[in-house]
């Protein structure tokens, strides 16, 4: 078998737990965050230094690698480790999320979903079966099924439809995937309405896929109520494969997803954030650009070690970004991958001592928190 995950280890306390995730191209340590690399790049940073700040398992998205380059040249360069430097393991997106996030731009049928590109204009069509051609040729190690994510908030009859449909779409994909050194991933949907989350999960994990997904959330629900989903929905997820849950990166989610027994995690948010000039820290974001820190001459963090803190100034990083110099926000985005690679590796060393849910209390007694909005990052994954 190519791919493989098993637990290791689990926290007496929590749902948490610690796992080993076995793919062609090498293991990834659970609960783990994917740093986003969209366009096969995770933006202003080397795959060298991806891995230099912690990361481990990197995502990139099938609908942009579709438009440009196009799919057909990513496998004529040798498949999408090769075209993009990274010899470690790789997930894409099916592209579902970026399709439906297009607004007036796109149609949805039980064939599919034709929509305009949002770089020209060109119209196209995705199927499950076209969401599994392009997967399989860019040859990441877990492809993602071809789901409907309904939008929040959104009606009863709307969620399910997506729900019914996502899992018509679910069987579609199995039958036409034939890579065999490449696992697919069941997307769960329904929203934030219980009896279809369990729907949901009951259809999509009949299908034995080799991992299981949670979507359709992070996109603009307050966090209890995503919170409130997780909670009745890990326990019906199968223990012996992998659950991850599909665009969350904010600290605060992350410690409380693991919590509740999520397994992988991806989101924009680190990288998006520390272009705009904002940095991660245990009290919280602190907005590096600001005039207040134009004579502050600490690390960003004075408790991280990465490579920007260890070198330079908030003065020094705000001159930067203010100066228009891409130095400054290669340098927050150092900083913020280091810093969520570090938080996990925390949570895992927490787990494996019974002791996650003292962690969790320490971690809120420091952390502010963002307002209560699950996903205030949304939209396509640019």
């Amino acid at each position: 078998m190519f791919f493989r995950f098993r637990t290791t280890g689990v926290d007496a306390g929590c749902r948490a737990r610690l796992g080993l995730l076995e793919t062609p191209h090498g293991r990834v340590e659970t609960p783990v965050f994917m740093p986003v690399g969209t366009q096969a790049t995770v933006k202003t940073m080397t795959p060298r230094e991806v891995r230099e700040a912690g990361g481990t398992m990197v995502l990139s998205n099938t609908y942009h690698l579709y438009l440009r380059p196009g799919h057909e040249i990513v496998a004529e360069a040798g498949g999408l480790h090769n075209f993009m430097g990274w010899d470690g393991p790789l997930l894409t997106d099916s592209g579902g999320f970026q399709v439906f996030s297009l607004g007036p731009l796109r149609r949805i049928t039980d064939d599919g979903v034709t929509f305009r590109s949002h770089i020209d204009g060109s119209q196209h069509f995705f199927s499950p079966e076209k969401a599994m051609e392009i997967q399989m040729a860019l040859g990441a190690d877990v492809a993602m099924a071809f789901d409907e994510c309904a939008p929040y908030p959104c009606s009863h009859e709307e969620a399910r439809t997506a729900v019914e449909r996502t899992t018509r779409w679910a069987r579609r994909c199995l039958a036409s995937h034939h890579r065999e050194d490449q696992a697919v991933f069941g997307i769960i949907q329904g929203g934030v309405y219980r009896e279809l989350r369990l729907q949901s999960a009951a259809e999509i994990t009949s299908l034995n896929f080799p991992g299981y997904a949670i979507g359709g959330l992070s996109v603009g629900e307050p966090k209890s109520l995503m919170y409130g989903v997780l909670d009745y929905l890990v326990p019906v997820m199968p223990d012996e494969k992998p659950r991850y849950l599909m665009g969350v990166g904010s600290p605060d989610c992350l410690v409380e997803a693991v919590y509740r027994g999520v397994d992988m995690f991806d989101c924009v948010l680190p990288t998006r954030i520390a272009r705009n000039g904002t940095v991660f820290t245990r009290e919280g974001k602190l907005v590096v650009r600001n005039a207040e820190y134009a004579r502050d001459f600490r690390p960003m963090d004075p408790e991280c070690r990465c490579y920007a803190c260890r070198n330079f100034s908030r003065a020094y990083i705000r001159h930067l970004i203010k100066a228009g110099e891409i130095l400054g926000i290669r340098l927050t985005t150092w900083h913020n991958l280091h810093f969520i690679a570090s938080l996990m590796r925390d949570i895992r060393t927490a787990i494996a001592a019974n002791r996650l849910s003292q962690f969790r209390e320490e971690f809120w007694e420091r952390y502010r928190s963002d307002p209560d909005t699950a996903g205030a990052v949304t939209g396509a994954k640019v």
